[in-house]
């Protein structure tokens, strides 16, 4: 029997929940009280609840996302009411919903905001354990050989964020109506953290830092620390290759941080970049910071000055931007010459100002997870479809890169965005799908398509 059980769905195995091992380290004397189960979504719906009734806990904390959302409230729903656990809510889903939010039905306490304290004070309470006190402790000692050695190392140096996107909630507002901005963890004892890792076995660190390079020297004194991780790591055939993954604002990107990058060799920097919309009306009007053209000069730099993976991220969906808008602002990227462009719809979340102010811009939006946008005022149903299904074929043919040989003469023209768009609509209308496809299946879709829209 487990008193407390922390539990959540993953998108992937290979994405391990740094949350659930932060409320385990900080539960104080509770700890070695509660134990952790993780899912991915692929699991089903049986396999998940087996493991909460072989637990038999007394209180089950669920961290919950729009990725799961739906997933787990299928579960909450078949768990049966005989000994049926206390259950606690939490994650970044929980805390904006509204009251009416059906999973909140099933919930008998919800932690909003950050949940280490609050959660470890709740258990106290109904476990009437002895109370304790503490600063936030680190929960890396609670990865696995197996995390460490098979599965994404997922680390924070920092938390919050200093900008207001209206899109996103990591700049939102407490409860005292102040930003909460960025809390820095001591780079000593980070740094130490790291070490041990590394030691364990860890290769493939991804931060969750919002905004990585928010701090320019910090941040390039945390690359210099794992470049020399990098460097030290013996290239022989038992070791697998190490790698970091960062987060940046493009705006935030100067001389000093490129000249840092340089140096890591070839597949062990991977930067995620924050574009969002070039478009400068846009970009005002959801709070962006950063000039444009500036912007695009950096990543054309990383990308040519430097060996790092860029993956830079498009919304489309966004206030003032058409279809039009939105091609020109996807080839001014293509043009920067990214590794990976990853396009994504624009997703209202629940106690976002974008959500807010969806109506006075016309956005019309899926109500349930992750909440898409169907429809803008300045671009239609149809056309949102279309850029979802573009998104997809991009996606496998474009990102992946699955065959390399026919590339050339599937991203060219005057407008790569019109002509991948004219190949996603006719691989849809002759797939019926965009997704589930067999690689030999694809391929042969699309020379069917260039063959017909280009006779090649």
């Amino acid at each position: 029997m487990t008193d407390i059980l922390l539990w959540t769905v993953n998108a992937g195995w290979i994405h391990p929940s740094l949350a659930l091992r932060l409320l385990k380290a900080n539960l104080g004397p509770l700890e070695n009280r509660c134990a952790i189960e993780e899912f991915t979504l692929r699991q089903s719906t049986e396999e998940k609840l087996a493991a909460i009734t072989a637990h038999q806990c007394r209180i089950l904390g669920i961290s919950v996302s729009i990725w799961n959302h739906t997933g787990i409230l299928q579960l909450l729903r078949a768990l049966p009411p005989a000994n049926r656990p206390i259950i606690v809510l939490g994650g970044p889903e929980t805390s904006y919903l509204g009251p009416d939010s059906p999973i909140l039905e099933y919930a008998d306490y919800r932690i909003i905001g950050e949940g280490e304290h609050q959660f470890r004070n709740l258990c106290t309470h109904l476990l009437s354990a002895a109370p304790s006190e503490g600063a936030l402790k680190s929960a890396y000692h609670l990865y696995t050989d197996e995390d460490l050695q098979k599965k994404l190392t997922y680390v924070e140096s920092s938390r919050g964020c200093p900008y207001r996107c209206s899109f996103c909630l990591s700049g939102m507002k407490n409860e005292g109506g102040a930003t909460t901005g960025v809390y820095e963890f001591p780079l000593d004892e980070f740094f130490t953290q790291m070490e041990i890792l590394i030691k364990r076995g860890a290769h493939r660190f991804k931060f969750l830092d919002r905004s990585f390079n928010h701090n320019i020297k910090r941040a390039c004194v945390i690359m210099e620390f794992f470049l020399k991780q990098v460097e030290s790591r013996p290239h022989d055939k038992d070791k697998t290759a190490m790698f970091v993954h960062f987060e940046l604002v493009p705006s935030r990107i100067n001389d000093e941080l490129l000249d840092v990058m340089k140096k890591f060799p070839a597949d062990t920097l991977r930067l995620e970049i924050g574009v969002q919309t070039l478009n400068a009306r846009t970009k005002a009007a959801v709070k962006r910071t950063g000039d444009i053209e500036k912007e695009l000069a950096a990543i054309s730099r990383i990308t040519n000055e430097t060996k790092a993976i860029v993956h830079a991220d498009l919304i489309a969906g966004l206030p003032h931007e058409d279809l039009s808008s939105f091609a020109n602002g996807f080839d001014k990227l293509y043009a920067a010459h990214p590794c990976e462009i990853q396009l994504g719809i624009l997703k209202c979340l629940p106690g976002t100002s974008i959500r807010a102010d969806a109506d006075s811009y016309g956005i019309g939006y899926s109500p349930d997870p992750p909440y898409e946008v169907i429809q803008t005022a300045d671009i239609t149903r149809e056309g949102m479809a279309r850029i979802k299904n573009f998104a997809r074929f991009w996606e496998v043919i474009v990102n992946r890169n699955p065959f390399p040989d026919l590339l050339p003469t599937i991203v060219c023209g005057d407008s790569v965005f019109d002509q991948f768009m004219s190949l996603s609509d006719s691989l849809l209308s002759r797939l019926g799908r965009n997704w589930g496809l067999d690689r030999a299946v694809l391929r042969d879709a699309v020379l069917g398509c260039l063959h017909s829209n280009y006779n090649v």
